[in-house]
């Protein structure tokens, strides 16, 4: 097992040796796994191409480090606990040596239905238990799994399975959500009308609604599982082989396939959920996160995992039944380290206390906030009210392409200071580069977040594209991998997140590029083009402004609004419908067409006060219209 930084003098020790001797340093953190063969070199790297690749030769499978190497000393030891939709239906507990078990015989009924090394599996699954299973058997024989989070639309489904040409896909009859149960089967079905290299769909049974089987294509996890026993030995992975693929909006309309390989990102994984939550020995572990998500991937099934932990797995949402579900669950399985997300934080505060004061919460030693920067009043309300002022708050900055937390406190060893993520982990190097690209030296300072050094867990390329990850991240600053974020580095060289700097908005931690929005809307048969920007929301953090240029004005904006929301929730899902649309009759253009977005984002926020310079605006008059649909 990777040991812990325990101290504040330990971790400067660690970063200076991370950086004096970076080889040295993740091979010591490489060598506690079990390794079928040991590697050959441990780094080979340019970010030109880029190329990056770890622990050259090593051969691994990673479920062995999850699972078979804790089997003699913690089976009996609960590894997944499953707190169902209902809180009136009983918790599920999974040991090591029963998670060993399923995980094999799923892994067999891939086998069964034609799976082999390499492939890759779609998974669109309720947030249950066979999900981590599912995810954990494709590493197991070697496929490469692709969790879609099952609140996407069966148009962004397909897109996904066609991009990574997916032969089976994994799902359930239906998903429950809240009050609200979803039906999953109905929409892979949709999707997989124009799905041409799907051979199998396995359905696991969860709400028991009836659905249509296709012959010879259907079949029904249950019944699969009845003809395959619990031996399947474990798939010899090359190191730089890839384990996953995951779908990460960008600042084009086509969703990327971020592609992680299966060696560095289970240092990584292991490595830096053990030191940034302090994990110690016994720890009931939550994070809220669903799956779908890459916080999901890292932080509820590989790393905790890895780490020998209990993680717990939450089907429901924070409000359901009432908005102190997220603290009864505290209480019911004694947490002892709770990791969410500031938009779960913030609509929480807004239900007010009188569903937190019912429960102790005394179980609890670190608290965790993941998906976008949590502003100060939020982090307050959280370390008072939930904390009782006595647990650490890690605000942890990364992103589904660092597969790893980067840059946060340490849990009880970084002096805290709230919004700011404060300073990256042993082994990452990052830096503050101006427009030109120089870099920014010094306190006291701002500018756009790279990182020059590579890190094990970093993504390897965006998948069937090459040159695609070599423009979004390694070209605008040559040499370096860039965030997309802006930054600022205070007088004691501590990192707070300024939020993005390209056309992503980033909504209740969930990224999306504006370009897909824009392109959904612009479906709607009255919509002549869209300009989609982010503004402030007091619970999403940011919210979906779109200005529309129609056809012919619409008679009924009501129904206009309802016909926007369909047509992006057809084609997304729910998560990207737009907060508030304004049909205007121009958008605000440079002479060579390029949409001047910092002026509709300074509308959207409601400050016109300084637009900056407008002279290179096509028609300047535009901009005046714009201030005057939007009532400034």
């Amino acid at each position: 097992m990777i040991e812990k930084i325990n101290s504040l003098e330990e971790y400067h020790q660690q970063s200076a040796r991370a950086i004096k001797d970076p080889e040295g340093f993740w091979n010591e953190k490489a060598e506690t796994f079990n390794w079928k063969k040991k590697w050959d070199k441990t780094l080979e790297w340019e970010f030109d191409t880029p190329s990056i690749k770890w622990f050259q030769g090593g051969k691994l499978n990673i479920t062995e480090n999850c699972l078979d190497r804790h089997l003699e000393t913690r089976g009996d030891q609960v590894a997944i606990l499953f707190e169902p939709n209902d809180p009136n239906e009983k918790a599920e507990k999974i040991t090591y040596k029963q998670l060993h078990s399923r995980v094999c015989a799923f892994a067999n009924v891939l086998k069964r239905n034609g799976a082999k090394k390499g492939d890759r599996i779609c998974l669109y699954m309720p947030m249950t238990p066979e999900l981590a299973i599912a995810t954990l058997a494709c590493a197991r024989i070697g496929a490469i799994h692709s969790v879609v989070f099952a609140g996407f639309s069966a148009r962004s489904l397909e897109d996904r399975i066609n991009d990574a040409t997916c032969n089976i896909v994994v799902t359930g009859d239906g998903a429950y959500r809240g009050a609200k149960t979803i039906d999953l089967k109905g929409i892979v079905d949709k999707a997989l009308e124009t799905c041409p290299s799907i051979k199998k769909c396995i359905v696991q049974k969860r709400t028991g609604a009836s659905v249509n089987m296709k012959d010879g294509r259907d079949v029904w996890l249950d019944d699969e599982l009845k003809h395959v026993n619990d031996d399947c030995p474990a798939e010899e992975m090359d190191s730089e082989d890839m384990l996953f693929v995951l779908y990460t909006s960008g600042s084009t309309g086509k969703p990327k396939g971020v592609v992680h390989s299966c060696g560095g990102y289970m240092v990584y994984a292991e490595y830096s959920f053990r030191n940034v939550f302090q994990y110690q020995e016994g720890d009931v572990y939550w994070c809220t996160a669903d799956i779908g998500w890459i916080t999901g991937h890292t932080y509820i099934v590989y790393g905790p995992l890895l780490a020998g932990a209990t993680t717990v797995m939450f089907e429901g949402v924070p409000t359901y039944p009432d908005a102190g579900r997220f603290w009864d669950v505290c209480d019911k399985h004694q947490i002892n380290l709770f990791y969410t997300a500031p938009t779960a934080i913030r609509a929480l505060e807004a239900y007010g206390l009188d569903y937190v004061k019912p429960y102790k919460l005394d179980s609890l030693r670190v608290l965790g906030s993941v998906g976008e920067p949590i502003n100060e009043e939020a982090w307050h309300w959280y370390d008072e009210n939930i904390g009782k002022g006595k647990c650490p708050i890690v605000d942890t900055w990364w992103q589904t392409e660092t597969g790893g937390i980067m840059i946060s406190p340490l849990a009880g060893i970084t002096p805290l200071k709230p919004s700011y993520a404060t300073l990256p982990l042993p082994g990452i190097q990052p830096c503050l580069v101006d427009a030109d690209g120089n870099e920014i030296e010094g306190n006291d300072v701002q500018g756009n977040l790279c990182m020059k050094f590579p890190w094990p867990s970093m993504l390897r390329t965006t998948y069937g594209d090459h040159e695609r990850c070599k423009q979004v991240y390694f070209s605008t600053y040559p040499g370096k991998y860039f965030t997309g974020d802006g930054c600022r580095r205070d007088k004691d060289g501590y990192y707070r997140i300024t939020g993005r700097v390209d056309d992503v908005i980033n909504v209740s931690g969930h990224r999306f590029g504006t370009a897909e929005i824009e392109a959904a809307i612009d479906e709607h048969e009255n919509v002549v083009e869209t300009a989609v920007v982010g503004y402030p929301h007091d619970i999403k953090g940011q919210g979906i402004y779109a200005y529309v240029i129609c056809n012919k004005p619409p008679t009924d904006m009501d129904a206009f609004l309802k016909e926007i929301n369909a047509v992006v929730i057809e084609i997304i899902g729910p998560i990207a419908k737009p907060d508030k649309v304004q049909v205007v009759n121009g958008l605000p253009k440079t002479r060579s067409g390029k949409i001047m977005r910092r002026i509709l984002r300074k509308v959207a926020e409601g400050d016109v006060s300084n637009l900056g310079d407008t002279s290179t605006l096509l028609d300047p008059s535009v901009v005046e219209e714009i201030k005057a649909g939007a009532g400034l």
